[in-house]
């Protein structure tokens, strides 16, 4: 039994900001991981669209092992070593200490139309995210993972395949994994944007209704999120619901809610630990 130590709650909920722990912060005595950055990577799935993506690869994998992946949507943002998530500086630390297994990091940028002018109407992001099907699912696994392959050796396993976003980047992942378990068992999914996927959030029903795909989900909440005190499209109430059907559907899965807004702080900060649950054995 491992016990909580206490902690007050803030008595005002407005403007909390969560602060990193130890794991997310550079450390002297853990080695660098190599970051390989690769440009322009096209998409036969996007037609002229672009982006970028980094492979981070921990110096706890060495050698000819077959690596697990973990796949980190909205990738620089999520890579970025002075930003709100670290995952670099995570996956360096943990793999150091042994607290997860050696993971390989891809961080993969969404989408920019390449033939458009207006730096607005570039971004892919939403087409690619918030849609409900496979076709990004398709493009990670048939079109990314090849590339990372490259220059990492990752495992085949889709027990060893897990995936990481928040906001529409949370339910991306979250879809990724339901369309293809095949490749994606494993979720992590912060703040997702469920309640703005085009024609509603279908995962409450479907969760109740399809027989269980094998995943491991780990989704953090924010009281605060968007419409968080409103009757429809309401961020916070819709990732409650999903994991109340996780829940009712005997998936293994983790809900942790914060007080915090719509944004990547708390589940930044939740990212070590969020590893370590979704790689705990």
């Amino acid at each position: 039994m491992s016990e909580v130590p206490f902690q007050p709650l803030p008595p005002d909920v407005d403007g909390v900001r969560y602060a990193f722990g130890p794991e997310s912060i550079v450390r002297d005595d853990v080695p660098h991981g190599r970051t390989i950055v690769l440009d322009g990577v096209g998409s036969s799935r996007y037609p002229a669209t672009g982006r970028t993506v980094w492979v981070h690869v921990p110096a706890a994998c060495t050698g000819p092992v077959s690596n697990r992946v973990m796949v980190f949507l909205d990738g620089w943002w999520y890579l970025d070593p002075s930003g709100a998530v670290r995952g670099g500086i995570v996956l360096d630390n943990l793999t150091h200490a042994g607290a997860i297994p050696p993971v390989v990091g891809v961080f993969v940028d969404p989408g920019l139309r390449t033939g458009e002018a207006d730096p607005g109407a570039r971004k892919n992001r939403n087409i690619e995210y918030d849609a409900f099907d496979d076709t990004y699912a398709c493009y990670l696994a048939e079109e990314v993972m090849p590339l990372v392959a490259d220059h990492a050796s990752i495992s085949d396993d889709p027990q060893r395949w897990g995936i990481c976003g928040g906001s529409s980047g949370g339910n991306a992942a979250f879809t990724a994994a339901w369309t293809r378990p095949d490749r994606f068992r494993r979720v992590i999914a912060f703040v997702s944007s469920f309640a703005q996927m085009p024609g509603g959030n279908p995962y409450p029903d479907l969760l109740r209704t399809e027989p269980p795909k094998g995943l491991r989900v780990f989704m953090q909440a924010a009281r605060r999120d968007l419409g968080h005190d409103r009757p429809e499209h309401n961020w916070y109430a819709e990732n409650l619901r999903v994991a109340a059907a996780l829940a009712e559907a005997g998936y293994d899965h983790r809900l942790v809610v914060g007080d915090g807004g719509h944004s990547a702080n708390h589940g930044g900060v939740l990212l070590p630990d969020a590893l370590r649950w979704l790689w705990r054995d």
